[in-house]
């Protein structure tokens, strides 16, 4: 069978990372390098390229000539809906009107589009999107995540904490949307446990509320640990450190540090939104404003809640593991050539 060639595209290869899609989209050519019916190329932003399939992350204006290359099919993972930016990006209420009009003309190029959840798929399609929509949830190789007590120590170490400490760990840029304030909160009103953030503001001054977002940081009590932005490969390493994963954000597309941490065996605690309802259901522990902290006593003291939801944790991982998604990815693409051939 003819390997099928796949330009992989994501503008973080030369710009912005420490976010999801970043991530998002590492993953997935890792995933798809593994096999030996594709052949990956990255990058590559100056020009078009020889392929059979365009894979576009992200949709700045430097993947454009990308989209509008004639001959490879188009396949876009739809990460981003408008409604993501608000809470993200400085003053996003004023141009999302516009944001929302691009989006539309960009996603509607597609010969096919991945959205990330299903409550994506539905904003989606209030926006008007026409083009062919699958519900394609991101992924992860789990078993880079599995426990390792030299990782767990060595970090430990690195933040001062005790080894004998209740660690909870959250992750995702730092804005107004995650809720990092709950996160703050809660270390605030369990002085003796310790809670660590990984990630930063990799906007820089387009985040919105970045200088609020460094006052709070600045202001965060003594058992709060921020890492700022960490290189990916390292994120495992946070992970197993941790004996809860935490995280306040109020909207997510679809939550791929939820993956991570599930894979790392940590109990999930997160806010109750809608979002999580196709993807995670009951197998993560939800909360409200108010309840992150009786949340966060239930996993460090009941035992047995602990273990509930550390195996809910381990479903999770293997629901969302890469190998069954990348096969699955395959079989999109060559439906797509095929369909295209046939034309």
């Amino acid at each position: 069978m003819k390997k099928i060639v796949v330009n992989m595209v994501s503008e973080s290869d030369i710009s912005v990372q420490g976010h999801g899609v970043h991530t998002a989209y590492k993953e997935m050519v890792a995933a798809l390098e593994k096999r030996n019916d594709v052949s990956i190329i990255t990058g590559d932003f100056n020009h078009q390229t020889d392929c059979d399939v365009v894979h576009l992350h992200t949709i700045g204006f430097r993947t454009i000539h990308k989209l509008l290359q004639r001959g490879p099919v188009k396949v876009i993972s739809a990460h981003v809906v408008p409604d993501s930016v608000v809470g993200s990006i400085i003053m996003a209420k004023y141009w999302l009107f516009a944001f929302r009009w691009y989006v539309r003309l960009y996603y509607n190029r597609a010969d096919l589009l991945l959205a990330v959840s299903d409550d994506a798929k539905r904003d989606l399609l209030e926006l008007g999107i026409k083009a062919p929509i699958e519900v394609f949830y991101n992924f992860i190789d789990i078993h880079k995540y599995e426990h390792s007590l030299v990782s767990r120590q060595a970090i430990r170490q690195q933040l001062s904490i005790p080894d004998s400490a209740f660690v909870v760990i959250g992750a995702g840029q730092i804005q107004p949307r995650k809720r990092v304030d709950c996160f703050i909160a809660a270390a605030k009103a369990l002085p003796d446990v310790h809670f660590v953030w990984v990630g930063g503001m990799p906007f820089g001054k387009i985040a919105a509320e970045n200088n609020n977002m460094k006052i709070m940081i600045k202001n965060a009590p003594s058992n709060m640990h921020f890492t700022g932005i960490i290189p990916l490969e390292d994120m495992a390493s946070y992970y197993r450190a941790a004996d809860a994963f935490c995280l306040p954000s109020e909207q997510e597309t679809f939550g791929l540090v939820i993956i991570e941490a599930a894979a790392a065996d940590l109990p999930l605690i997160v806010r109750d939104i809608a979002d999580y309802d196709e993807t995670f259901g009951d197998d993560v522990l939800r909360a409200h404003d108010a309840d992150f902290v009786q949340a966060i006593n239930t996993i460090r003291n009941d035992s047995a809640a602990r273990a509930k939801y550390q195996k809910s944790a381990q479903r999770i991982a293997r629901r969302y593991d890469s190998e069954a998604a990348a096969e699955r990815l395959v079989s999109l693409y060559r439906e797509l050539i095929t369909d295209t051939a046939n034309r």
